[in-house]
């Protein structure tokens, strides 16, 4: 038996038919727009091709007792639950400091909003000798009032930049009068939310790289 186009069975199924179709099409734009409207997420080797170094086995270390700049003790339980940045610095720095912290300023202010409510940023004085936390309070929060200043005597610092591979050559203030600098590797540590050291970034440092590869490395954990 024929039909004909103008029979309302028909015309039915020809509406049902353009409304599956219409279906299918919004949800591929859906996903075809989704995809590229979500965040990359790089591999441990694009991470490291971009100046993130993850190490297969994340180090766990100890010791890690400061006073912040605002007095209060700052130690191991506080890395845990975020992700934390830790830059070796100290604030009689003339350059390399002011511009890694005005780096990761900027970084901050890319981030997504869930990275950045997971993430909290540390300069780790090695020049405990002038950097008070009163200093501290002056110094890093110019640069993002999130940040926290740490600081704690020598030998607490030298102990724990040495489980953290950070370098430093300190002069001995007592010889070098006030005006002596601090040798230091510029990495930027990264501890992952177990409290433990999980890689770092290299210089140079570039924010749009630390935001795509920080949010890589938080998005797999």
């Amino acid at each position: 038996m024929m039909y004909s186009s103008s029979d309302p069975e028909v015309q039915k199924r020809i509406r049902k038919t353009f409304a599956i179709i219409a279906v299918i099409v919004a949800v591929f734009l859906v996903l075809f727009f989704n995809r590229f409207t979500q965040p990359r997420v790089l591999s441990n080797n694009e991470m490291l091709l971009n100046g993130l170094v993850m190490f297969e086995q994340p180090r766990a270390f100890e010791d890690f007792n400061f006073t912040d700049h605002n007095g209060n003790v700052f130690d191991q339980s506080n890395l845990e639950g975020k992700w934390t940045m830790i830059f070796p610095g100290f604030t009689f720095c003339p350059d390399i400091c002011p511009i890694t912290l005005s780096i990761l300023a900027e970084t901050w202010g890319l981030l997504d909003e869930g990275p950045r409510d997971d993430l909290q940023v540390l300069m780790m004085s090695v020049d405990p000798h002038r950097d008070t936390p009163e200093r501290l309070s002056q110094y890093v929060p110019y640069f993002n009032e999130n940040f926290i200043g740490i600081t704690t005597e020598i030998g607490k610092t030298l102990w724990v930049a040495q489980q953290l591979n950070i370098a430093m050559s300190v002069v001995n203030p007592e010889t070098a009068g006030d005006f002596y600098s601090i040798d230091h590797s510029g990495n930027i540590i990264l501890i992952n939310p177990r409290g433990h050291y999980a890689g770092y970034f290299k210089p140079p440092f570039d924010a749009p790289r630390i935001k795509l590869t920080f949010q890589s490395a938080w998005s797999q954990f």
